[in-house]
């Protein structure tokens, strides 16, 4: 009864309440010492009253979180908000497991689906436009090494070339929305018209729009992964990475354990045997970021349109590539998709379009890499979402591996720089871009 109002009053809670508290209410405080914030559990296990005890919670009959590769209370924390936030206004159940990085999440949503049948060979269908060590994991460990058929897709905006990839032995579809570094979104509510008509998943990468812009579940997707480590831990101090999905899962291949709750299903099976979990002391790192998710991406958001707006107007500069600018290809589905949770509330619903844009340095390879040299606020690294902006050249860093590998089916320009950008002050951003994209003396 407790638990039942307990969610009850949890589902009339907006998005800012979720991300501060989650189901951490007074009674659970009051269980903590009355802590106001969620305990840090670093211990490795945990002590049971009596054998009776032990086994009841191994079996799965009690609660218990056992042993810390098997569950913990801080993680349990952190899982129940993620899950909260990337369900938040739909009506199906989302549950989270949390893992050790944003490439385990990417893993563990993607390989209980590549089983082998005798004599079958297992295809997956890709979008091309998409994060480096995606496509190393999908190119190398599962095609190159596993023999998986990956089937990629080069224009991910054209459902019909996603149809065309589909046959009976494919066993799910996979984008990144919006796709790092390029920014392109595909029409996620299409393509689970696709996944349906052929029962099998389809999962999203929703890193860069985070579930403040950006909700797949709720446009029709089966399973959502994120990096923590980006848009929502913010802070840069810890790594970490989150499965998230829908009950009753469509999948013509796996089993009713794997489909009725995929989550618990990996938390129950692939994440205790493989070891791969988040430390609890990430975890509650990550719960202190989440905790500004919202007006944090409002104003990363707000200041990175401005930029991108800077950007297309310089005569130093190429093609940008954000979603927000009515040239990008994916703007009419970002003005769909990307919304701003609860904005609504407020006025009218307002469109946020993310953090991150590319842009390419016009004069060459040496040109992009002085450009980049120059820069004096913004810190040169391989990272991105966080309060502090950063740039990198995906062709010789992110995406470097994937262009050596396949520059047909990676292709990242040599003069493309990746801007993420912080918390600065946007004018402080503008001026630092401004002297480094200065012509030459």
């Amino acid at each position: 009864m407790l638990e039942a109002k307990r969610r009850e009053r949890q589902a009339r809670y907006r998005f800012d309440t979720l991300a501060v508290s989650g189901r951490y209410d007074h009674a659970e405080a009051l269980r903590n010492q009355g802590a106001i914030c969620e305990p840090l559990y670093l211990a490795s296990a945990e002590h049971f009253d009596s054998a009776e005890d032990m086994r009841l919670a191994l079996t799965g009959e009690k609660d218990g979180w056992i042993y810390t590769r098997i569950g913990n209370p801080t993680i349990t924390h952190l899982e129940s908000v993620l899950a909260s936030l990337e369900g938040y206004g739909q009506a199906q159940p989302v549950t989270s497991c949390v893992v050790s990085s944003g490439m385990t999440a990417v893993f563990m949503a993607t390989q209980p689906f590549l089983h082998r049948h005798a004599g079958e060979r297992p295809n997956m269908v890709v979008s091309a436009a998409c994060y480096g060590g995606t496509f190393m994991l999908f190119n190398q460990r599962y095609a190159a090494e596993q023999g998986i058929d990956i089937r990629w897709v080069r224009d991910p905006l054209a459902v019909d070339e996603w149809a065309a990839l589909v046959d009976a032995n494919t066993r799910l579809l996979y984008l990144e929305t919006p796709a790092n570094p390029t920014l392109e979104l595909p029409d996620i509510a299409a393509l689970a018209t696709l996944a349906t008509a052929h029962e099998v998943p389809l999962i999203v990468d929703a890193t860069l729009a985070t579930p403040a812009l950006l909700r797949p579940i709720g446009l029709g997707a089966d399973i959502v992964v994120h990096s923590l480590s980006k848009g929502m831990g913010a802070s840069g101090l810890c790594i970490g990475g989150v499965v998230s999905a829908r009950h009753t899962i469509r999948s013509r291949w796996a089993s009713p354990a794997v489909c009725d709750d995929f989550a618990a299903y990996l938390k129950k099976g692939p994440l205790r045997d493989l070891g791969c979990i988040l430390s609890p002391f990430n975890a509650g790192l990550i719960l202190c970021d989440l905790r500004s998710l919202r007006s944090r991406i409002d104003s990363m958001s707000s200041s990175a349109l401005r930029v991108a707006r800077f950007l297309a107007d310089h005569p130093g500069v190429g093609p940008v590539y954000y979603p927000g600018l009515e040239s990008s290809p994916s703007h009419g589905n970002a003005r769909r998709d990307l919304v701003l949770v609860d904005s609504e509330l407020d006025g009218p619903a307002l469109n946020r379009y993310g953090h991150l844009l590319s842009f390419r340095v016009e004069g060459g390879v040496a040109r992009c890499a002085q450009v980049f040299d120059r820069l004096q606020l913004i810190f040169r690294a391989n990272d991105l979402g966080r309060v502090k902006s950063t740039a990198t050249i995906p062709a010789i860093a992110t995406h470097k591996q994937a262009h050596d590998a396949d520059s047909a089916q990676a292709p990242v320009s040599a003069e493309l720089i990746r801007l993420s950008v912080g918390l600065e002050h946007v004018e402080d951003i503008l001026d630092d871009l401004q002297q480094a994209l200065e012509p030459n003396p």
